[in-house]
């Protein structure tokens, strides 16, 4: 399996909840990139963060939705969502240390082979080429994971570790911010590391037609810390395959989910375990009622909206016998 085989990616153009549309994955990122007029660089819209084969296009024309599949997936970029809620100038100076940590890592890229954005609201999103070739596969976005939050955690940085599903959206370059009115905008090294926030958020209210790096280097740094989160993630995929084998069938309550309803939890993974919180308590058949009573308070703090609240329990109630392995 290769990067050729996975040309697919979706986009969503206006809200979230939007109809998934199948998209040649280059070309579409490209189009968002460069401004082009088709790629509707005025309204609200989103590309998928990782991009697939033939089994996920079958799936999406089978089923009418990106929902349920588990299938492989690749991706010619890593992403890093920093964001901080009430702490803009926190969000910038991370932005900036996860930049530098970068280029300080990988010394073959040049400053601006890496993508920096302004989201249009309140944080920041940071791209690394997978310039060492990567090969696809189901559990290519949990090695994603890993990786993004060893680099994170390597840096001194907080990230937002909810955005590793096999499916997810990311906000499409240039695209306009419904609240803000303000584009995700591509900043420069240079204008990373100088500008001010008001400066930024001036440069963000237009969008800003750039080209794509051309990365053609090697890393053997980058090749063994990707190696390290593939072992991290098939580790972990055996280990709970292991705890199904052995189980007798009967609910547990995980300790995760004990965790996350006595302590909340913080906001790089929040999205996450409220999901699989939920998830744990629909092994026990728990009432939606009692589901969302349980969880909500626990979710308000740790800082999370009351729609995402709801999107986040109903989706992981509805998820046991609905494709779990593409979630873990």
């Amino acid at each position: 399996m290769t990067a050729a085989s996975m040309p697919y990616g979706f986009r969503v153009v206006g809200s979230k909840t939007g109809r998934r549309r199948l998209v040649d994955a280059a070309a579409a990122f490209a189009a968002c990139c460069a401004g082009d007029s088709r790629a509707e660089p005025d309204r609200e819209s989103y590309l998928s963060a990782f991009t697939y084969g033939d089994d996920f296009r079958r799936h999406l024309a089978e089923t009418g939705s990106t929902k349920g599949y588990s299938g492989p997936c690749g991706g010619p970029w890593l992403w890093w969502d920093i964001d901080r809620e009430n702490d803009p100038e926190h969000a910038l100076r991370d932005a900036r240390r996860l930049m530098a940590f970068l280029l300080d890592r990988y010394p073959v890229l040049d400053d601006d082979d890496l993508l920096a954005f302004f989201s249009g609201s309140k944080g920041y999103h940071v791209g690394l080429p997978t310039f060492w070739g990567p090969a696809p596969s189901v559990l290519f976005n949990r090695a994603a994971r890993r990786f993004a939050e060893s680099i994170a955690a390597a840096s001194g940085v907080s990230i937002d570790a909810g955005v590793y599903d096999a499916v997810r959206l990311f906000r499409a370059p240039n695209s306009r911010h419904p609240k803000t009115g303000l584009h995700k905008r591509r900043l420069t090294h240079d204008e990373l590391m100088a500008l001010s926030l008001d400066g930024i958020r001036r440069l963000a209210e237009q969008p800003e037609p750039f080209d794509l790096p051309p990365v053609a280097v090697t890393c053997e740094q980058a090749a063994a810390d990707w190696q390290a989160a593939v072992t991290a993630a098939s580790q972990q995929s055996e280990e709970k395959a292991r705890r199904a084998a052995v189980a007798d069938g009967s609910p547990r309550l995980n300790r995760a989910t004990f965790d996350f309803i006595r302590d909340a939890a913080d906001q790089g993974d929040r999205h996450r375990l409220l999901f699989s919180a939920a998830a744990n308590l629909a092994e026990f058949a728990c009432p939606p009622a009692l589901a969302h009573a349980l969880l909500t308070e626990a979710a308000l703090d740790s800082g999370l909206t009351p729609a995402d609240i709801r999107r986040q329990i109903d989706c992981g109630l509805s998820h046991i016998g609905k494709g779990a392995a593409a979630h873990g």
